[in-house]
């Protein structure tokens, strides 16, 4: 569980026990000190803490030097203010490692006290200012793929459900493993899809219902992740968002290697989403599904599928199907059929669950449907209310 302050947040790491707590002693009016003997338990610390300000990391430590680990901070942390700490033996081989963590400040041994104040409050600093930057650049992120979503969603309603189920399951799966804070993987899962915005809708409604495909259609859903790459892939702060669908084709091994990182642990989880949500579509049966999924368990992991599972279990699988006017189904309704214009084309697909934003979208372009009786699922639960 992470652990909130109002104090900024210092993490000191050194195998030095005295000096850590000479630290503690000198700093804590001022700073929530924490404190770690070796770079292994300062990352263990770092993942259950909330909003580390600056980390201040000894060089010469067993295991793992202070730029090998300032390096891991940088990826898990990257808003952290970085400071590396050495005695005037290890300065050369320091200073030769600084651009491997993107080190803020490099301090030498014994570091008088107002040296040592003044980096950590301009780390301070300089972490807000990051900190600041980067909720900005996340809302204005997501809020560009929402309204690009918005496109897709009249142009391809098939891949554009999609999309919103596997963001449910992933944000699900993502709060369970403590990942709230994933906000690439969330906009991964929304663009997961958008490769399908180049393509016909009829490629997507094949590849929905698990039609056969012809080799150059299945050419073309293939190559769907290549295309949303190729979109994004020059958009500042999207880079991680680019590596998890990158790493969606992978094979095992080269998936293994990603270890429980960010990247790793958000292709995983979205991974499992869209195999879930590939077959539920087609009509395979959820105990079969998860079968399946375990099968492949060096691939997904067991922490993954584990959290998919709990996922599952509160979601329950007993609904009741009701046919009511489509204009009188509420939000959190699922399709038990497709909805179509006059014209024969498809304007939602089955599975698709009612929202309020669906239904002010067919009352523009398509009012008449508002009218038609339609299938729909609700859980038991709701129907009891």
């Amino acid at each position: 569980m992470s652990v909130k302050s109002e104090k900024p947040r210092v993490l000191f790491v050194d195998d030095e026990q005295r000096l850590l707590e000479s630290l503690a002693v000198l700093l804590r009016k001022d700073y929530d000190v924490q404190l770690a003997v070796s770079g292994k338990e300062a990352l263990q610390k770092l993942s259950e803490l909330e909003n580390v300000s600056v980390v201040v990391s000894d060089f010469r430590m067993p295991n793992m030097d202070g730029a090998t680990f300032l390096h891991e901070v940088m990826l898990r942390a990257p808003t952290a203010a970085r400071i590396l700490l050495t005695g005037e033996a290890g300065i050369s081989g320091a200073r030769d490692s600084v651009n491997k963590g993107q080190i803020f400040r490099f301090l030498t041994k014994p570091c008088p006290t107002d040296q040592l104040k003044e980096a950590l409050e301009a780390g301070v600093d300089l972490h807000r200012l990051a900190s600041a930057e980067r909720r900005v650049m996340q809302e204005t992120l997501l809020e560009c793929i929402a309204a690009l979503m918005e496109v897709l969603a009249v142009t391809n309603p098939v891949a554009f459900g999609r999309a919103q189920r596997i963001k449910r399951h992933v944000a699900d799966m993502a709060a369970r493993l403590e990942c709230g804070q994933f906000w690439q993987l969330e906009a991964a899962a929304l663009l997961s899809q958008i490769g399908y915005f180049a393509e016909s809708p009829e490629l997507a409604e094949k590849v929905y219902y698990g039609r056969p495909l012809s080799s150059a259609e299945q050419a073309r859903a293939d190559a769907v992740p290549k295309n949303a790459q190729r979109l994004f892939e020059h958009v500042p702060r999207l880079e991680p968002v680019i590596q998890i669908l990158a790493a969606l084709n992978w094979k095992d091994d080269a998936l293994a290697r990603l270890g429980t990182s960010m990247i790793g642990l958000g292709a995983r989880m979205l991974c499992v989403a869209l195999e879930y949500d590939l077959l539920a579509t087609q009509g395979v049966a959820r105990s079969e599904i998860l079968r399946r999924l375990r099968d492949r368990e060096a691939r997904f992991t067991t922490v993954v599928l584990g959290a998919f599972d709990a996922t599952l279990e509160s979601h329950p699988e007993t609904e009741r199907e009701i046919v009511v006017p489509l204009r009188e189904a509420k939000p959190g309704m699922r399709l038990r059929e497709e909805i179509r214009n006059v014209a024969g084309v498809l304007l939602v697909p089955i599975g698709f669950e009612i929202s309020e934003r669906l239904l002010e979208r067919l009352l523009q372009i398509a009012p008449d449907v508002l009218s038609q009786p339609v299938r729909l699922t609700v859980p038991t639960m709701e129907l009891e209310r």
